[in-house]
């Protein structure tokens, strides 16, 4: 087997992001959060340096009715002063995997992997608003929906349960998750990197 053929991944970079609708043609970004860890899903940086960003709303603009709803919260916000511009969140989230996942890297083979669950939703949006990001970022996505299809398929076992706090902090390096808060960027990558450690360790180390 040739060295390229052996070559492993460089870094996961766990991305979630909440949107001002579901319709992603026309949606915008209001919240997003990135944790960058290695193959083993361990953290490659402090948590203190995990980033968890409000995207400011301009004045007037519009959310969905479904957000306005249930994201009440995120939205207040996204219009206070403390939210961020896009350009300064892309380049707080591309300052991040300078340090850390030591980009940029000219070959694009030797860039980390986005991951995150049904990923290529956020994916979508983060080639329309963080071209800094994307640039640093391998063409391959890693995403977690994949796996659970297989464990529920292939296995016939019931999906990982993200509302289950004994449960992510079993399978998520380190534990230190506090509640259950869908919805919640930051929280929603907890949840994907513990629900992937769940399915590699019952489908591939059992």
């Amino acid at each position: 087997m040739s060295e390229k053929e052996l070559k492993k991944t460089s870094a996961y970079v766990w991305f979630d992001a909440e949107f001002t609708s579901l319709e992603l043609e026309t949606a915008r970004l209001l919240q997003v959060a990135v944790i960058i860890t290695d193959t083993e899903l361990n953290r490659l940086h402090p948590e203190s340096d995990d980033l968890n960003l409000c995207i400011k709303l301009d004045e007037g603009e519009r959310v969905s009715a479904w957000v306005e709803e249930h994201l009440s919260g995120l939205v207040a916000q996204c219009r206070s002063t403390d939210a961020v511009s896009l350009e300064e969140a892309d380049r707080h989230i591309a300052a991040l995997l300078d340090k850390y996942a030591g980009t940029p890297f000219e070959s694009i083979g030797d860039r980390p992997v986005l991951a995150g669950n049904s990923v290529h939703n956020d994916w979508f949006l983060m080639r329309r608003f963080l071209p800094m990001f994307g640039s640093r970022l391998h063409y391959r996505l890693l995403d977690v929906s994949t796996i659970k299809i297989q464990w529920q398929d292939w296995a016939g076992q019931g999906a990982f349960d993200k509302e289950r706090v004994e449960l992510l902090n079993t399978c998520f390096p380190g534990g230190g998750i506090d509640a259950a808060n869908a919805h919640d960027a930051l929280f929603d990558i907890k949840a994907s990197i513990a629900e992937l450690a769940f399915y590699r360790d019952g489908l591939f180390k059992r």
